[in-house]
């Protein structure tokens, strides 16, 4: 398939994890790391996390951020700002590859970031459906 990223309208909404790797994470008081990743649920094919890699400061590690938290990308400034100070994004618990993501770390995820957990908008949204009957 031909083309890439740059060719498409600017309007565009589908984008590739590739194209959105490296970019810069700014949080509502400045800057605080870049993307480094993503975790995925392949079950529900949505990206549950984004990974920021906050090495830029010490101590750098990896963190876990919901796209929900998510205020806007920026495709021409190559940045992601999240609804989110720098203080909690590095105060936030490690993630780390070696690891599996369980229910309970997310919950500590989910506390410390003080945002409800994706699971309660999912069961709330699949409780309306069945209800409406379709």
């Amino acid at each position: 398939m031909a083309g890439s990223i740059r060719d498409e309208s600017p309007d565009s909404h589908l984008r590739s994890t590739e194209g959105i790797s490296g970019y810069h994470v700014e949080a509502n008081d400045g800057e605080i790391g870049h993307v480094d990743g993503f975790v995925l649920d392949d079950e529900a094919w949505a990206i549950r996390y984004i990974e920021v890699a906050t090495r830029n400061w010490l101590p750098g590690k990896k963190v876990l951020v919901s796209p929900a938290w998510i205020e806007r990308v920026s495709w021409p400034e190559s940045k992601v700002y999240v609804a989110l100070s720098r203080e909690v994004i590095k105060s936030a618990p490690e993630y780390l590859l070696s690891r599996p993501i369980t229910r309970d770390y997310e919950d500590r995820l989910h506390l410390h970031y003080g945002q409800p957990p994706y699971w309660l908008h999912e069961a709330e949204h699949k409780s309306a459906f069945s209800l409406t009957g379709a």
